[in-house]
């Protein structure tokens, strides 16, 4: 079982950002595994579907720059998406990987002992996405081992109203007035906000309401010229893992995450 508050895990989770995307191409089972490798305990990805309602892994709506495929997804089927290669952009060593399936990664995920935190980008055809989502998540044991996430508040709303017991997080940039009413309006089990915008006293309202805390940190290049202006963004974020304010940590670089004190003790 994917528990999301650190009080249940002992631990918080350090949480791969498209998978380690520092190390390999995001969104595929290469990253899959590299976050495993660097001690990750769960992983973001994106989800979109297909023209046949299969549901990949895909951050972008256009397939053009994770992969050699042009246009939108949406309108490849799945065998489509099976010939394209998602992985030469990155680096030459990952050429021949694909676009993965959901249930790839979920098979993936469970054979690594990770978490899924799965974003829902699809807004084309919602709806019929939905029923394709509810469905896989009927016929599977993922709702046990994955977070179903979004910016768009109501699809979490009506994910779960279509399937109770599967946990949703909201994705928030802003830093609301009451963080707990946000999660009660949308009925989520979590919310993301973003590094900025987190304050220790938003961890503990929410941690009271029963509501888990992701944080998003920037690349280390990112919080290194931070520091070399006298603001070590790194060290705060230790010290939150520490006081027990926050349950996940998502970056693109895991080993970076754990070194910050993420991931399992």
């Amino acid at each position: 079982m994917f528990h999301l508050l650190a009080r249940d895990t002992g631990f918080v989770h350090a949480c791969g950002h498209r998978g380690h995307s520092i190390g390999a191409p995001e969104n595929t089972i290469a990253a899959l595994d590299a976050t495993a490798d660097q001690g990750g305990t769960s992983a973001e990805i994106d989800i979109r579907a297909t023209a046949d309602g299969e549901i990949i892994l895909l951050h972008d709506d256009l397939l053009d720059r994770t992969s050699d495929g042009t246009g939108l997804a949406s309108n490849l089927s799945l065998a489509d998406i099976r010939k394209l290669d998602a992985g030469s952009w990155f680096a030459p060593e990952f050429a021949g990987e694909g676009i993965p399936t959901l249930d790839e990664a979920a098979e993936c995920a469970a054979k690594r002992g990770i978490g899924l935190v799965v974003e829902i980008k699809e807004e084309r055809r919602v709806d019929a996405f939905l029923d394709a989502l509810v469905a896989l998540i009927g016929s599977s044991d993922i709702a046990d081992h994955a977070v179903f996430i979004s910016f768009d508040h109501t699809v979490l709303k009506a994910l779960k109203a279509r399937v109770p017991n599967v946990r949703t997080e909201g994705i928030t940039h802003a830093r609301h007035v009451d963080f707990v009413a946000v999660a009660k309006a949308a009925g989520v089990d979590s919310l993301s906000i973003e590094r900025g915008m987190f304050r220790p006293e938003d961890g503990k309202a929410l941690h009271d309401a029963g509501v888990a805390i992701r944080v998003h940190v920037e690349r280390p290049k990112v919080l290194a010229r931070y520091k070399a202006v006298g603001e070590d963004i790194g060290a705060t974020v230790s010290d939150w893992i520490e006081a027990g304010v926050l349950d996940s940590v998502s970056g693109d670089d895991v080993g970076f995450l754990v070194g910050l004190g993420a991931g399992r003790k």
